[in-house]
């Protein structure tokens, strides 16, 4: 092996290792298929899996809507699109280190046309092709775990930026999709791997550190800047922090609570000076940089307006330091709240006509009527 190629698989797998990045491997590259023989080599349990005719079919169907396709049509559309290749040397391979699994598929281009089109035309393929360049950022992984999967699922966005800093605790597990074994792994990394494993072409940014004063201004504004907020996050200063940013940088904020579904709009890319939070909380709070412990329970009591929590609600609440050490999250709330935050997202990336407010999509008062 040339000093050239160890250093390209080194690094490779240092960053299977301390970053635990997905690698990519196109055969069309000699020193790809070189690298992959060397990481099949050296590893020898890793689990090859490999459908790529399938995902073949799959783009010929696409591409022929209209025309009933025999086994022999696939074949002769496989054998053109090969053009003389053998089907291993077609599209990509995809090193998961996290699973030691090789996964065969589909190119950028196509994977993306075939895993979308049942997106069509409840999303337009212009629209498909608008959304591919919204940047997203997701603060908070308990509803944000729900709203940042199902953006990544529709593919609203072409980049993801998440942020916290906590690793699943097994409390957690009550609405925080995840399995037994990422115990102790942080929620973020959790996250990042699950979308690696639906879509690894679309670019996730992790922000390991939570947002903090060091990290806010490179989450909002780095590389071109965010499209659109999705504020999850616990700390009470934290939200008032990115949305004072938010306003002044003119990016939509969206945020579900999990009680009753509020689900909250704040256009500020439609009008800066639309009031933090809907104008719910004082402004004596809203003009501090460092918050109390009781300043910020005070800006959560203000911002989900106690007359409308739910009875439920309320009873937690009066739990909480006593039978109790934080409010109740239900998986039910959890996983609907993420979807809402995900259609919110995507009418606003749109310019589908929804406009700064707080409504309150609650399910039960619907469903039990």
């Amino acid at each position: 092996m040339t000093a050239h190629l160890t250093a390209v698989l080194s690094n490779r797998m240092k960053s299977e290792k301390n970053r635990d990045e997905h690698s990519f491997f196109r055969m069309s590259n000699p020193e790809d298929c070189k690298a992959l023989e060397v990481l099949l080599h050296e590893r020898p349990n890793c689990v090859v899996l490999d459908e790529i005719e399938s995902q073949l079919k799959d783009l010929i169907k696409l591409e022929n809507p209209s025309v009933p396709l025999s086994e022999l049509d696939y074949q002769d559309n496989i054998s053109f699109k090969l053009n003389g290749r053998s089907l291993s040397e077609f599209g990509v391979w995809i090193y998961y280190p996290w699973k030691d699994t090789l996964v065969h598929l589909l190119d950028e281009e196509d994977f993306i046309r075939v895993r979308t089109i049942r997106n069509a035309y409840k999303i337009t393929l212009e629209e498909q092709a608008e959304l591919r360049k919204k940047k997203i950022g997701v603060v908070g992984l308990s509803v944000g775990q729900s709203a940042v999967m199902a953006l990544a699922m529709e593919r609203i966005g072409g980049e993801l930026r998440i942020a916290d800093f906590d690793s699943l605790e097994l409390s957690n597990m009550n609405r925080v999709r995840a399995g037994v074994h990422e115990l102790g792994i942080l929620k973020g990394e959790i996250v990042k791997r699950e979308i690696a494993e639906i879509d690894p072409f679309l670019k996730v940014v992790f922000y390991d550190k939570g947002i903090t004063n060091q990290t806010i201004d490179d989450f909002l504004q780095g590389n071109g800047g965010l499209d659109l907020l999705v504020e999850e996050c616990d700390s009470s200063d934290v939200k008032i922090k990115l949305r004072k940013q938010c306003a002044k940088l003119g990016i939509p904020v969206v945020m579900d609570t999990s009680d009753r579904s509020i689900l909250d709009v704040e256009r500020f890319d439609l009008d800066r000076e639309y009031p933090i939070l809907h104008g719910l909380v004082s402004n004596e709070l809203l003009e501090l940089d460092e918050f109390t412990e009781e300043q910020k329970r005070e800006v959560l009591f203000q911002c989900i307006d106690l007359s409308k929590v739910s009875e439920q609600g309320k009873f937690s609440l009066g739990e909480i330091g006593k039978t109790i050490t934080t409010w109740p999250q239900l998986a039910t709330d959890v996983i609907f709240g993420g979807a809402i935050v995900a259609m919110a997202a995507r009418m606003i990336l749109l310019n589908q006509g929804i406009k700064s407010s707080r409504t309150y999509v609650d399910v039960p008062s619907i469903i039990s009527k």
